[in-house]
């Protein structure tokens, strides 16, 4: 297996309390081990189109269907951390953005999306006082996203491409930082730090909801808005070959976490606040959290045709080397198959 050079972001997170017997959450800062299929670490990260794994966990619905295995919960900060914990046998499946799962698997990297989590929940914003308040108005401004090449980082720079703007890192006129924990953007908005964000939710709805942020381009509007995963579910090869009948478990799991949020919003809600809460001190407004509800759609279906229209915009943006292929990234036929069954 190809090595990831992601450097592990060693985050300071509250280790949670158990939400149930055999149940451990544990910060991105775990030591890297090899686990047994009765021992299985699943990766998340507390952002609200994560509804589907917070849901599963604070729900007991994969300790239900999983309960022959001891599990823990790792949240993360982003997607770089998430798959070189994949790599190195930290965590054993879990959800991610499809960037950072494409960028993996593109490097050799051993993962397969099994489902989808969510579409959408991308925003772009600006601080109030920017002067921004469309694409055009980036230029000579900086931006800030939770990765470098990331699902939100690639969403925003084609746009901006299209109108004849490049970032920094491509020798343009636009000022870029990556590895922003989307908790911390409200920070670099208050203290003038950053111009704009292309934040997951809920956090672009909070900069514009309690921080006055201008929308510069709505979740729908945005490159692939609708249709791109925001929030993918995967495993490594390697896993589910080994441990189809764990996968299977998860992914029962998974489809009841999804159908619970899509028909229990308020709950839903209230579950993933208390969850951000728990990691940042911080809970977050009812009406930002139904607001930025609004702004995605959990759902198991994926859009394959998306993932690759993602891909081949990074490469048109040169965060990869070579033009993407994605065949064998997607496998979804189990999920498929339990679905079938309803």
């Amino acid at each position: 297996m190809k090595k990831w050079n992601g450097g592990l972001f060693i985050t300071v997170a509250m280790v949670l309390s158990a939400c149930g017997t055999g149940e451990e959450e544990k910060s991105s800062g775990a030591d890297s081990t090899e686990v047994s299929a009765e021992e299985v670490n699943i990766g998340y990260f507390p952002n609200l189109d994560h509804a589907a794994a917070i849901v599963g966990k604070e729900k007991g619905y994969f300790e239900d269907e999983m309960e022959n295995q001891d599990l823990e919960f790792i949240n993360f900060p982003n997607g770089n951390d998430f798959v070189e914990a994949l790599d190195t046998g930290v965590i054993d499946l879990g959800y991610v953005g499809p960037g950072p799962a494409i960028n993996y698997y593109l490097t050799g990297g051993d993962i397969v999306v099994i489902g989808a989590a969510a579409n959408g929940a991308t925003l772009i914003v600006s601080r109030e006082d920017s002067g921004i308040h469309s694409l055009e108005d980036f230029e000579g401004s900086s931006f800030c996203t939770p990765g470098n090449g990331c699902t939100h980082n690639v969403q925003l720079e084609i746009m901006l491409q299209e109108i004849g703007l490049k970032s920094n890192r491509r020798g343009g006129e636009v000022e870029h930082q990556s590895r922003v924990n989307p908790a911390s953007m409200v920070a670099m908005f208050e203290q003038g730090q950053i111009d704009a964000a292309a934040a997951p939710e809920p956090w672009g709805t909070l900069l514009v909801e309690e921080h006055n942020a201008n929308v510069v381009t709505e979740w729908n509007e945005v490159f692939l808005g609708e249709e791109l995963a925001s929030v993918v579910m995967v495993t490594s090869t390697e896993f589910l070959e080994e441990n189809p009948e764990v996968v299977e478990q998860a992914l029962q799991a998974h489809k009841k976490s999804v159908e619970f949020a899509q028909n229990n919003e308020a709950e839903t809600l209230e579950t993933i606040n208390n969850l951000i809460y728990d990691l940042t001190q911080t809970k977050l407004p009812e009406e930002v959290l139904e607001k930025a509800w609004q702004r995605m759609e959990v759902t198991t279906e994926t859009h394959a045709e998306a993932l690759q229209a993602w891909a081949d915009a990074s490469y048109e943006l040169e965060f990869m080397d070579e033009d993407p292929n994605l065949d064998g990234f997607v496998d979804t036929s189990m999920l498929d198959k339990i679905l079938e069954e309803e």
